[in-house]
């Protein structure tokens, strides 16, 4: 979208705008919209480094003729009359955050939220936001875990934008939030309450979305800052190292990721004599189809099939007023100092 910019800027305008990003999500859980979407997603060369004549082959030729109709059948075990989980908690988590905003600030702020792939598109809720005379755009990815596949695309995408742009505002683009007090202290409170209503398990799993090692050994920061998120909820936790792990899912392709894999763990586990295991999924601001079908589901059978007795999925953070509070701080500083400079 072609944005043309306004000539003046009205005087009751709000100057700041926080704009909070994710993944996206299909239109409906169908062949037809999993195409268009997963076209997108697979197009990116931030997702998919490859040779770009190779990968266009490979996309078009097989994985866009195969793909959309298992996905969309994922895609139905989670999907509900108000839309994809995914969706829902991201929208939910914008009304929350401006509500709080509202409380804290006397200055008018605006919230909103885009997904990096489908709709409401980076594009159009950047220029929404532009046309209002906004002069301070405030970015959250919502990926604590900083990746070049996730919030660098974000990044992408933003900057795309503005070239575009006749009007570039003041930016603030919020890299990572991995190692936030905030954030730890969450993660800690949450899953202590869901051990005192459920009880613990003889191992708690840390699942992370996988990326390629390759990535990795080319100075993408991810996996190194999936770990310190990991030791900091160990130590919040106070378990030892033998009552939690980290491990990495939703693995694609051949070539090898980041280890050890989800899945076979699971099997690992179960077939070891580890009878109880509860997963949660750091990495993931809000519950989607990696959470609740390919883990809560998917993993389940294998540690169930593998021997295990008890197996639990801790949910996501998701719209909780607590991990609102944590988002508030996160973004706090940066509001201030927006503010300050709107003076």
């Amino acid at each position: 979208m072609n944005y043309q910019g306004f000539t003046t800027i009205p005087d009751d305008a709000p100057g700041t705008a926080v704009l909070i990003c994710n993944l996206g999500t299909p239109e409906a859980p169908t062949p037809k919209a999993l195409k268009t979407y997963l076209k997108e997603f697979l197009s990116d060369p931030r997702v998919v480094e490859a040779p770009r004549w190779l990968w266009w082959l490979i996309l078009n030729g097989i994985i866009l003729n195969t793909r959309p109709r298992k996905s969309a059948a994922a895609y139905r075990e989670v999907w509900t009359e108000q839309g994809s989980p995914l969706m829902i908690y991201t929208r939910n988590q914008a009304t929350a955050l401006q509500a709080l905003v509202n409380k804290e600030f006397e200055e008018p702020v605006v919230v909103d939220f885009a997904m990096r792939y489908g709709n409401p598109s980076m594009s159009d809720r950047l220029s929404a936001l532009m046309q209002q005379g906004i002069r301070n755009i405030i970015v959250l990815p919502l990926y604590p875990q900083y990746s070049g596949s996730t919030s660098g695309s974000t990044f992408d995408t933003l900057g795309q934008f503005l070239q575009r742009s006749r009007t570039v505002p003041d930016l603030t683009f919020i890299h990572n939030y991995h190692d936030h007090p905030a954030y730890i202290k969450t993660m800690s409170a949450h899953i202590q309450n869901y051990w005192q209503e459920h009880g613990r398990a003889e191992k708690l799993i840390l699942s992370y979305h996988g990326t390629p090692v390759s990535y990795r050994d080319k100075g993408d920061p991810y996996y190194d800052q999936c770990m310190k998120t990991s030791q900091l909820l160990q130590q919040a936790l106070e378990l030892s190292d033998n009552e939690i792990m980290t491990t990495f899912q939703s693995r694609f392709g051949k070539a090898e990721w980041l280890q050890p894999y989800t899945d076979k763990t699971m099997m690992q586990l179960g077939s070891s004599g580890i009878k109880s295991v509860q997963v949660f999924c750091p990495g993931f601001s809000s519950d989607c189809l990696e959470t609740i079908e390919e883990i809560d589901q998917e993993n389940r059978e294998y540690f169930l099939e593998a021997g295990g007795q008890s197996f639990n999925y801790i949910p996501a953070l998701n719209d909780t007023p607590a991990h609102i509070q944590a988002l508030l701080e996160i973004i706090q500083p940066y509001l201030l100092a927006s503010q300050q400079a709107n003076r």
